[in-house]
């Protein structure tokens, strides 16, 4: 158990150091996509996104756009690694229980709320009511990649604050998806019967003990099929995928332990009277049993988790940013589409922070839960500024949002503009409560 929770550790550990670069890497793809979406390569960056991308068979044409293939199919390998992460946390993080996950759930609960209601409250009556759920989302990667530039000058107990409450924002995040913003062609009941049974399968194949990987995913698969052909959004079917990820390895550490010494004596004895460079056929043999046992003895989850952490990182979240941060402002951009402008600023600058403060102290004073030892409400109210960075998690809801692309570009300008001063501002309020802090000691 306690090698488990050591790697758990070593995971979440190099978890936290991807997504912190990524943040900046992400970064640098939006920067990019707005500068060639407003130079003389406009057009082509435009009309490459929607050219189609797959095969023709029987007369018919297989595939989506590629600016589809990235929002629908890598975006579910991203959402995948998401619900990985949450049910690690559930299982053996910082949600895993009641004491631990309240308060900073309670602070995500408050900072989906106040965001949402803001923005609903200046479009109600609007045809742009329904994008109350692009405020409420939280940029883990960005938000994190602040805080650890700041290094010192936060407490580490914050750093965990704001990583659990990112996580419990996903989730979320994803029950809002999966709620308000399902396909504009409607709900398909047979196709979403099959898609629950596919689930049961799955779940069925978790509970007498497969662990192949493999199996999982091509299953998957059908069920990522089943989920966009009933009206959901596919990326629902990764999360659901995830949650039935195996955790327990198929070996305990205690058979592979036995295994490994095993190996090492028959090398030791072989050593003493070997003759030569070369193995012989016994310890080839202990070579080929570590070697099978080696993939038996890792937790699936977290194999699988750590095998999607860099191309997600490094290769779906950046494309993702280049394909849809692209928005041409050259052009005449309607500001004033009802209030999706000033709904979207304000709830990621002013209701996060709000929100996440507001519901912590209320928490605390009702004693559900009490604040992590060393941090101050200054420190929860900074780390709330800095969840109001939506960037990427907002944009996936934006474009979910949205049909027409006048007001999709509005949002797409609103949560740039507010993710950056709810970074900025986030960064400024932490290093000055640190400096302050510091002349007071």
């Amino acid at each position: 158990m306690k090698k488990t929770t050591n790697k758990i550790s070593e995971t979440l550990s190099n978890f936290i150091q991807a997504e912190s670069f990524s943040g900046i890497f992400l970064f640098f793809c939006a920067l990019s996509a707005m500068v060639v979406a407003n130079s003389p390569l406009s057009h082509i960056y435009k009309e490459f996104w929607e050219q189609p991308f797959g095969f023709s068979f029987a007369g018919g044409f297989y595939g989506f756009s590629i600016h589809d293939w990235i929002n629908d199919v890598l975006m579910s390998i991203f959402f995948l690694m998401v619900g990985l992460e949450i049910k690690r946390e559930l299982l053996f993080g910082d949600l895993s229980g009641f004491q631990k996950a309240a308060f900073p759930v309670i602070g995500a609960i408050g900072g989906m709320i106040v965001p949402g209601l803001i923005y609903y409250a200046l479009n109600v009556n609007t045809p742009s009511y329904h994008g109350f759920g692009i405020p409420m989302a939280t940029d883990i990667a960005f938000a994190l990649g602040v805080i650890l530039l700041l290094g010192k000058r936060v407490p580490l107990a914050l750093k965990v604050f704001l990583v659990t409450l990112a996580v419990a924002d996903d989730l979320g995040a994803i029950a809002v998806i999966a709620i308000f913003y399902p396909s504009p062609e409607g709900l398909h009941l047979s196709f979403l019967l099959m898609a629950v049974g596919i689930i049961g399968i799955l779940s069925f194949l978790n509970y007498i003990g497969v662990r192949h990987l493999g199996i999982y995913i091509g299953i998957g698969i059908i069920l990522w099929f089943c989920v966009h052909h009933g009206g959901i959004h596919a990326t629902i079917a990764a999360v659901a995928l995830a949650f039935c990820i195996p955790v327990k390895p198929k070996i305990e550490s205690k058979e592979f332990i036995e295994v490994v010494q095993q190996m090492i004596k028959i090398f030791a004895n072989k050593d003493k009277e070997r003759k030569n460079i070369l193995l012989d056929t016994e310890q080839m043999s202990a070579i080929d049993s570590v070697g099978r046992d080696f993939v038996k003895v890792q937790n699936p989850l977290l194999r699988l988790e750590h095998a999607l952490q860099p191309l997600c990182a490094f290769i779906i979240m950046p494309l993702f940013a280049f394909a849809n941060a692209g928005v041409d402002i050259r052009g005449e951009v309607n500001f004033h589409i009802d209030h999706i402008m000033l709904g979207i600023m304000l709830g990621l600058v002013v209701g996060k922070p709000v929100g996440i403060l507001g519901l912590t102290f209320l928490c605390e004073k009702c004693k559900i839960a009490a604040r992590p030892e060393g941090v101050t409400w200054s420190h929860i109210f900074g780390a709330g500024m800095l969840a109001g960075i939506g960037f990427t998690m907002s944009m996936f809801v934006s474009n979910l949002a949205f049909d027409d692309i006048y007001s999709t570009d509005v949002s797409k300008i609103a949560i740039l503009l507010a993710s950056s001063i709810a970074g900025i501002l986030g960064s400024l309020f932490l290093i000055i409560n640190h400096q302050i802090g510091k002349a007071k000691s």
